[in-house]
């Protein structure tokens, strides 16, 4: 069984951890947060997560995941708090930041099986929006969207354990939303499983446009199929190409950067590589001809803009993810005839967002 450490009291966890040392000197807007920096906060929550009736019914497995998301869910508030001239303390965005980081620490720090770490760093992701899921635009939507990243019912134990790991006024008014939340969700028939869609163009097409019923099936089905590769430099994208997809041409970023002479360090130079790029793509997709798009594609930003070209031309977009463990990356990228250096390597992993089935008709996840 999987668990992120042996020594669990905060002493201890202190000593193996740069991260949850630095919750120590984080301040908290005393009003959300009476209690205290990030430290006493995330002690209570995680007292108060193992004192949950519904957390002691789960499953081992399942308990280390959520405490390790518990442990983890403010990892990024030492980044992003601000004292603001009104006399607030906010930390926006520490929740999509603690994922990255999150993410980052159970690849690189403590190697965790793949489908464990992509749950605790969505945990910490959404770890706010059982508590703020009214506020938002489209709370059907938010809701339906989050469930096809996260387990539902262990983001809300989070969520509560959080509300209740706190000093504040308006803890009672917390717990209610905690508990619509679960309504919302139990009324979109995506409490503790993903919403289900009556295929993958359905989703598509609910995602991508507004005032859409999740039921609705398009009568128009996509016309064809575009291969997104994702994944570090020296992950093996290249080798899962030659094995699966060697009939189908391919628009390499790296080999269209190297006919044109280009060094990736050319910022300017790679916007001229990837517009040849995709004017190649188009020309695929206007005669209705599947291709690979094979490039590392790491950040959801830079998926989503070709994912918008290729929607427009209405194909069906897969995702082909590939990882090895990071000693293993190193090692193949030494071998690698074109190295990327380590310090670039660095900043890579620091950026990587998994591809989620949020974005595209299919994603597989070749992982080793």
């Amino acid at each position: 069984m999987w668990q992120i450490t042996d020594h669990k009291d905060w002493a201890s966890l202190e000593r193996q951890f740069e991260w949850v040392r630095v919750m120590a000197s984080v301040p908290q807007d005393a009003r959300h947060h009476a209690e205290g920096n990030v430290a006493v906060h995330t002690q209570m929550v995680l007292q108060q997560l193992q004192q949950l009736p519904v957390y002691q019914e789960l499953t081992p497995q399942e308990q280390e995941i959520l405490w390790a998301a518990a442990l983890l869910h403010d990892v990024e508030k030492y980044s992003t708090t601000v004292h603001e001239p009104d006399g607030r303390i906010t930390s926006a965005g520490h929740a999509r930041k603690g994922e990255m980081r999150a993410r980052q620490i159970l690849y690189r720090d403590i190697p965790t099986p793949f489908h464990i770490r992509e749950e605790i760093a969505k945990l910490v992701r959404y770890h706010g929006l059982p508590l703020w899921v009214f506020d938002k635009k489209d709370p059907q939507k938010a809701v339906i969207t989050a469930s096809l990243e996260v387990n539902t019912r262990l983001l809300t134990m989070l969520a509560r354990a959080d509300a209740l790991g706190r000093i504040c006024d308006d803890q009672a008014d917390l717990l209610y939303r905690l508990d619509c939340f679960e309504e919302l969700c139990r009324e979109n028939q995506c409490w503790g499983q993903p919403r289900a869609f009556a295929n993958a163009a359905a989703r598509m097409n609910y995602l991508l446009k507004e005032d859409v019923s999740p039921d609705y099936v398009p009568y128009e089905q996509p016309k064809t199929q575009v291969v997104m590769m994702s994944g570090l430099p020296g992950a093996g994208k290249d080798t899962w190409v030659q094995q699966h997809y060697k009939e189908w041409p391919v628009i390499s970023l790296d080999d269209i950067r190297r006919a044109m002479k280009i060094a990736p360090t050319d910022k300017s130079g790679n916007g001229t590589v990837i517009q040849a790029a995709k004017e190649q793509a188009r020309e695929y997709l206007r005669k209705g001809r599947s291709f690979v798009w094979n490039a590392t594609n790491i950040t959801r930003q830079m998926r989503e803009q070709l994912s918008s070209l290729f929607f427009t031309y209405q194909a069906a977009v897969t995702i082909v993810y590939v990882e090895v463990p990071a000693a293993r990356l190193l090692q193949q990228n030494n071998r690698r005839e074109h190295i990327v250096p380590a310090a670039a390597m660095e900043r890579l992993i620091s950026k990587l967002e998994v591809p989620s089935i949020t974005e595209a008709h299919e994603v597989i996840y070749q992982v080793r």
